[in-house]
C-alpha cells in the first residue's frame, strides 16, 4: 500500500513537472521544427522585402532630392527597410509561439528589439570604421585584428537588447527566464564563430562564384543559428505557476 502511494507520488511529481514547461515534452520535435522553419522563411522574406522597399525608396525618392538633409534621408531609408524586415522576422516566430504565449508580444517585442540591436551595433561598427578609416598612419596588422574583434565583439554584445526586449514578454508566462537575455548574444557569437570559419576556407572556393556562395553560406547558417538556438531555449523555459492556475482552472 505503501509502495503504491509512493509510486503514484512520483508519477504526479513527473507529470506535474512536465505540465509545468512551456513547451510540452510530447510538441518539443513538432514545435522545433517549426520555429526553425518559419524563424528560416521569416529571415529569407524579411530580407527580400527589406531589398524590394529600399530599392522601392530609391526609385521613387532619390538622394539628390535630398542633399541637404542626405543624412536624414539614409537613416529614415534604413528605419524603413530593417522595420520592414523585423515585422516580418518577429511574425513569423509569433506564428508558432502563439500557442504558447501572446504572439503579438511576441512581435513586437522582437521587432523593437531587433531596431534597437541593430541600430546599436551598426553605430558603434561605423564609429570604429570611421576612426579608422580618419586616421593618417597606415593601420598594422595587429591594429587591424584589434579592431575586427572589437567590432566583432560589439555586434555580439549587442544581442543583449533583442534578449531584454523578448524577456520583458517571457517573464510573463515563465520562471526564472533572466538568462533569455544573454542567448541572442549566444546566437550571435555563433554566428560569428561561422562567419570566421567561412573566411578561412574562402581561398578554396572559385573566385567566379566566391563572392555569392559565401553571401548565402553567412546567410543561411545565420538564419539557422536565429532559429535553432532560440528554438532549443524556448524548450528549457517553465511556466509560471500563475499561468498554470489560470489554465488548470479554464
Amino acid at each position: 500500500m505503501q509502495t503504491d502511494n509512493s509510486s503514484n507520488f512520483t508519477l504526479t511529481s513527473n507529470n506535474s513537472q512536465r505540465e509545468m514547461l512551456l513547451i510540452p515534452r510530447s510538441q518539443r520535435q513538432s514545435f522545433f521544427i517549426q520555429f526553425s522553419i518559419l524563424t528560416l522563411l521569416g529571415w529569407v522574406v524579411g530580407g527580400i522585402a527589406s531589398i524590394a522597399l529600399e530599392k522601392t525608396i530609391v526609385e521613387t525618392i532619390p538622394p539628390s532630392i535630398f542633399q541637404q538633409y542626405l543624412t536624414w534621408y539614409s537613416l529614415g531609408k534604413s528605419f524603413s527597410t530593417n522595420l520592414i524586415f523585423a515585422l516580418i522576422f518577429g511574425a513569423d516566430q509569433a506564428i508558432v509561439l502563439r500557442g504558447y504565449l501572446s504572439g503579438w508580444l511576441w512581435l513586437l517585442a522582437t521587432c523593437f528589439g531587433w531596431l534597437i540591436s541593430n541600430s546599436v551595433s551598426t553605430a558603434w561598427i561605423s564609429y570604429i570604421s570611421a576612426i579608422a578609416a580618419s586616421s593618417n598612419l597606415t593601420l598594422s596588422a595587429n591594429q587591424t585584428v584589434i579592431l575586427g574583434i572589437l567590432s566583432t565583439f560589439l555586434y555580439i554584445f549587442s544581442g543583449i537588447w533583442l534578449g531584454f526586449c523578448q524577456f520583458l514578454v517571457l517573464r510573463r508566462y515563465t520562471t526564472n527566464a533572466w538568462w533569455w537575455t544573454f542567448l541572442p548574444s549566444g546566437s550571435f557569437f555563433f554566428i560569428s564563430i561561422l562567419i570566421w570559419l567561412l573566411s578561412l576556407v574562402q581561398d578554396f572556393i572559385p573566385e567566379a562564384n566566391r563572392t555569392q556562395i559565401l553571401y548565402l553560406s553567412g546567410q543561411g547558417f545565420t538564419a539557422v543559428i536565429l532559429g535553432v538556438v532560440p528554438a532549443i531555449g524556448l524548450c528549457r523555459l517553465k511556466k509560471s505557476p500563475h499561468i498554470n492556475g489560470i489554465s488548470s482552472s479554464s
